[in-house]
C-alpha cells in the first residue's frame, strides 16, 4: 500500500499549469509538484540513511575514512564576510535569472552566465576565507604542487610517470598526481610558469576555468537541443536552432547555482569538468555544420576531450556524451573527426614517454596497496553512500528533474534525455567498478554539470523557488562543513 501511493504521488498530474517542455505535445501537462516532493524526500531519506549508517560504522570501527559520512569533510560552522557574495549572487540569481536568461541576447548571456558562474563559486570557496578557501586549498602534500616543485622536465617527467605511480619510495608520486594521468600535473606547472608559483595562481585558475563548464553545456544544449527523432537537414532549420536555445536558456539559471560549485571552488576535479565539457561542445558545434568549419570543430573537440582523458581516468567512462551527440545528429562524421583528434593526444603523450594503459594499469595497483583507502574503504557501503554523497552535489531541483525525465522520458527532449542518460550511466558504471569509494562529490563533478540539464524540465512558475533549495543547500553545505575541497 505504502508503495503504491508513493507510485501515485510520483505519477500524479499537474493541476496548475506546470510548463510544457521543447518536445512535448501541445495540451499535455507534466506532473505537478508533489511528485517532485516525494522524490526529492525519498532521495533526502538516502542522504540521512547514509549519514546515519557512516557514523555507526565509524563507532564499530569500520574505516569509512571520511568525517562526515558521506561527505569527506568535518563539522564545523563558520561563515566568512567574505561570503556574502555568495549570497547576493543567489539572491540575484533567484529572483532575476529565469527572467534575464529568457530575454537576453545569447551572446550576452553566454558572458553574463560566466560571470555570475565564477561569482558564485568564488562567494562559496570566500565562506572559508580567501586564503583557506583559494589560496591554501591545493598546497597540501597530497595535492599537484608537490610535484610541481620537484618537477624534472617534460621528457624526463613522463617517461618516469608511469613507473612512479605504485610503491611506497621518496620518488613515488603525490597522492592526487599518482592517481591522475600527467596533463592534471602538467596543468599546474603551466599554470606555474605562467601566472607564478604557489596555491594562490594554481587555485585561482582551478576555479575560473572550472566555472566555464555550465556555459560549455548551454553551448551544447543550444547546438542539439532543438532536434527530434528522424532526418536531420543541415543547416538547421531556424526554429531547430530556437528551441535548443530555449531549452538551453531554462538551464543555464541552474547551471550557474549549481550546488557542486562548493568543490569547484578549489578542486582539480572543477576544472576536469569544464574541459571535458568544453570538448562536448566543440564536438557538437561542429557537428551541426558542413563543410570544412564542422570538421575544424569536431577535431577541436575531439583534441580537448583527449586531454580530458589525460586529466582523469574516470572521464573515460564519458564517452558515452560525444556518442550522444553523434546521435542526436544522425551522423557519424562528427564522431570519427572527434576520434581521430583525440588519438592525436594519445600520440604526442605516447612519444613523449607515457602510455596511458601502463598508467591505469599502476593506478589500480596503487588504489589498492596495502594502508591505501581503496582497500580500507568498504564496497558494500559506499556503493550505495557514493549516491547520496553525488545527490547532496546535484541538489533537489535535479533529483525533480531526474523524476520528470525518468517518468515521461517521450515527453521530454532528446537533447536531455541522451545527455543525461549517457552521464548517469558513466556514474553508475564508475559506482559499480569500485574505483570510486567515497569523495565522489568531487570525483564525479564532470558528470554532475551535465545532469543539471534536468532542471530544465521543471515548471517555469517553480523555477525560482527551485533555484532558492539549490543555493540554500550549497551555502548551508559549505557553512556548516569543512569540505577539505
Amino acid at each position: 500500500m505504502a508503495v503504491s501511493t508513493v507510485l501515485g504521488a510520483l505519477r500524479s498530474r499537474d493541476d496548475d499549469g506546470g510548463a510544457v517542455t521543447p518536445g512535448a505535445r501541445d495540451g499535455r501537462r507534466f506532473p505537478r509538484l508533489r511528485g517532485d516532493l516525494v522524490a526529492v524526500v525519498l532521495v533526502a531519506a538516502l542522504v540521512a540513511g547514509a549519514a546515519l549508517y557512516g557514523w555507526a560504522a565509524v563507532h564499530r570501527g569500520v574505516p569509512i575514512l571520511v568525517g562526515w559520512p558521506p561527505l569527506l569533510a568535518a563539522w564545523l560552522p563558520h561563515f566568512s564576510p567574505g561570503g556574502t557574495t555568495a549570497v547576493v549572487v543567489a539572491l540575484l540569481v533567484v529572483l532575476a535569472g529565469p527572467a534575464v536568461a529568457a530575454r537576453l541576447r545569447w551572446g550576452a548571456l553566454l558572458v553574463l552566465a560566466y560571470v555570475a558562474s565564477a561569482a558564485w563559486t568564488f562567494g562559496l570557496a570566500l565562506i572559508d576565507t580567501y586564503q583557506v578557501g583559494i589560496g591554501d586549498r591545493l598546497t597540501t602534500p597530497t595535492e599537484y604542487l608537490t610535484e610541481v616543485r620537484r618537477y624534472p622536465g617534460l621528457g624526463a617527467f613522463l617517461a618516469t610517470f608511469a613507473d612512479r605511480i605504485a610503491g611506497t619510495t621518496p620518488d613515488t608520486l603525490a597522492t592526487h598526481s599518482s592517481g591522475h594521468p600527467p596533463l592534471a600535473t602538467l596543468f599546474y606547472v603551466w599554470v606555474g610558469d605562467v601566472f607564478g608559483p604557489g596555491g594562490e595562481p594554481a587555485g585561482l585558475a582551478t576555479l575560473l576555468l572550472g566555472a566555464s563548464a555550465s556555459v560549455a553545456v548551454a553551448v551544447t544544449v543550444g547546438s542539439l537541443g532543438g532536434l527530434r527523432w528522424g532526418p536531420v537537414e543541415l543547416p538547421l532549420a531556424p526554429e531547430t536552432r530556437a528551441a535548443g536555445r530555449d531549452l538551453a536558456r531554462r538551464y543555464l539559471p541552474f547551471g550557474v547555482l549549481f550546488p557542486g560549485a562548493v568543490w569547484v571552488g578549489v578542486s582539480a576535479d572543477g576544472m576536469f569538468a569544464a574541459v571535458f565539457a568544453w570538448g562536448v561542445a566543440f564536438l557538437a558545434l561542429g557537428a551541426v555544420r558542413r563543410g570544412v568549419a564542422g570538421a575544424a570543430l569536431c577535431l577541436l573537440g575531439g583534441v580537448v576531450l583527449g586531454a580530458a582523458l589525460f586529466l582523469s581516468y574516470g572521464l573515460v567512462t564519458g564517452g558515452l556524451v560525444p556518442i550522444a551527440v553523434a546521435v542526436l545528429v544522425r551522423r557519424w562524421a562528427p564522431l570519427a573527426a572527434g576520434a581521430v583528434g583525440a588519438a592525436a593526444v594519445v600520440v604526442l603523450f605516447a612519444a613523449g614517454g607515457f602510455w596511458w594503459l601502463d598508467g591505469y594499469e599502476q593506478v589500480q595497483v596503487r588504489y589498492y596497496q596495502f594502508g591505501e583507502y581503496g582497500v580500507l574503504r568498504p564496497y558494500s557501503y559506499w556503493v550505495w553512500a557514493n549516491l547520496a554523497a553525488f545527490a547532496l552535489t546535484l541538489g533537489p531541483a535535479v533529483v525533480a528533474g531526474l523524476r520528470r525525465l525518468a517518468w515521461w522520458p517521450r515527453r521530454v527532449p532528446l537533447a536531455v534525455t541522451l545527455l543525461v542518460g549517457a552521464v548517469l550511466v558513466a556514474v553508475a558504471v564508475a559506482d559499480v567498478s569500485g574505483l570510486s569509494k567515497a569523495e565522489v562529490e568531487r570525483i564525479w563533478l564532470p558528470f554532475g554539470t551535465w545532469a543539471v540539464l534536468a532542471c530544465a524540465l521543471l515548471p517555469p512558475r517553480s523555477a525560482r523557488w527551485w533555484l532558492l533549495a539549490q543555493a540554500v543547500l550549497a551555502i548551508a553545505l559549505n557553512s556548516l562543513l569543512a569540505t577539505v575541497w
